[in-house]
């Protein structure tokens, strides 16, 4: 996939360092209830760790228990889904539509009307207080 901003492997390592590297750009995963943003609950907005594109408002985040920040919508437009079929499983992988940075994953088990659960790594994330 082309994004609007793109850079080589190299410039990524070097922006992010090795652990965010990891995240964003290998797909990688925190252990659980490790990430900053898992219990964080001010008000602002959550953005791309690699290109700070906005991704989520606070009033979408909710605590879904499972360990990781969660969110039952993405502000429109700013994340895809890509197919995932790896680890022996089929889910669906959410990245930066501005960069393609790995976020983690959207579940169809949310709590709200959404019915949706983005559950995202706290280091592919930053957060923008309102």
């Amino acid at each position: 996939m082309e994004y609007p901003i793109e850079k080589t492997e190299a410039e990524w390592l070097e922006i992010l360092g090795e652990e965010r590297y990891r995240i964003l750009r290998q797909k990688g995963t925190e252990y659980p209830h490790t990430g900053e943003y898992n219990l964080h609950y001010d008000k602002g907005t959550y953005c791309c760790g690699a290109c700070n594109e906005p991704l989520f408002e606070s009033s979408s985040k909710f605590d879904a228990h499972c360990g990781w920040p969660s969110f039952d919508q993405a502000i429109p437009g700013k994340v895809k889904n890509v197919l995932d079929k790896s680890h022996g499983m089929i889910r669906t992988e959410i990245v930066c539509a501005n960069c393609g940075g790995h976020l983690g994953h959207v579940f169809n088990d949310g709590p709200t009307p959404t019915g949706e659960r983005f559950c995202v790594n706290s280091l592919s994330i930053d957060f923008k207080e309102e």
